[in-house]
């Protein structure tokens, strides 16, 4: 896409129009990559680097120290398998609720349908703090401190109304056609679910799962409330300590997050024609 193309006569824009949209854009880009670029810098630095002006801290010999230490930590291999069990775990279910849900709420008629459908929007906008006391009350009563299936339960108070919410507005776009003739050859509700509308939605499934995905991957306050030893890796990182309680190791806790941002960037790149489909067809129209 060119500028040329966005103009309404046709015709590009004069030189120093086009010279002033190329520098708001590469402003607009560096401001939004400076802060990664500068942590992956520092994730290649020495620890003593890290009080150098800045030329000097740039030009400062790289070293791949940080990362090695940071993979010889048990704590964090061990946060890191928990992160994976949790974010999975809780994205399969609320994906395999999202998607029933979504298909009574986008396909059949019956009271109180818009009710349910604000009261579902209504709980993604309380902030976590707001529930964070009668979660634990909860976590507690159930024996579910430090236990995995505590974090799994937390996040799916989000992250279901989220898949529900996305998924319904896609199931509403699929032409009725398509579940008209499987129920003309027979299939029932479920078997029209399963066979015909669930490989429709294979795109909306992607990308809500995606984003749930990263949500849960990230998700701190929880994780750091409802676990003692069982932390996922966003705790482990944070708790990372250096030599005395007076000094934090930065360039460890960066080398730490480089390390967590590489399943996010793998899943992008493999799922990313199902990603830019589901965007495109009304996976997050709300």
């Amino acid at each position: 896409m060119t500028l040329k193309s966005h103009t309404s006569s046709g015709r590009s824009l004069p030189t120093f129009k086009r010279t002033l949209f190329y520098l708001m854009l590469a402003a607009i880009t560096a401001y939004l990559l400076f802060p990664f670029v500068w942590a992956v810098i520092t994730s290649f630095r020495h620890a003593t680097d890290l009080f150098l002006p800045p030329m000097k801290f740039l030009l400062a010999k790289w070293t791949i120290k940080n990362y090695i230490e940071v993979l010889g930590y048990p704590s964090f291999s061990r946060g890191f398998l928990m992160s994976v069990l949790v974010a999975t775990g809780s994205v399969a279910v609320s994906l395999l609720l999202g998607a029933f849900a979504s298909y009574a709420l986008g396909r059949f008629r019956f009271k109180g349908k818009s009710v349910i459908l604000y009261v579902i929007l209504s709980v993604t906008i309380f902030p976590q703090i707001a529930v964070l006391s009668g979660l634990f009350t909860l976590i507690q009563q159930f024996g579910l401190y430090n236990n995995p299936l505590g974090l799994i339960f937390s996040y799916l108070i989000s992250s279901i109304p989220f898949s529900v919410w996305v998924l319904t507005s896609f199931v509403r776009e699929i032409p009725s056609e398509l579940e008209e003739a499987a129920m003309v050859d027979g299939a029932t509700p479920l078997q029209t679910l399963f066979r015909v509308l669930l490989p429709v939605m294979v795109p909306a499934l992607v990308t809500t799962g995606l984003l749930s995905f990263i949500a849960v991957w990230n998700e701190y306050l929880f994780a750091l409330t409802f676990t003692s030893d069982n932390r996922t890796v966003p705790v482990v990182i944070a708790n990372f300590s250096a030599a005395s309680q007076f000094e934090l190791p930065w360039a460890n806790i960066m080398a730490g997050s480089m390390l967590v941002t590489v399943p996010l960037i793998v899943l992008v790149m493999v799922f990313q024609k199902n990603i830019i489909s589901g965007l495109t067809s009304g996976a997050v129209k709300g």
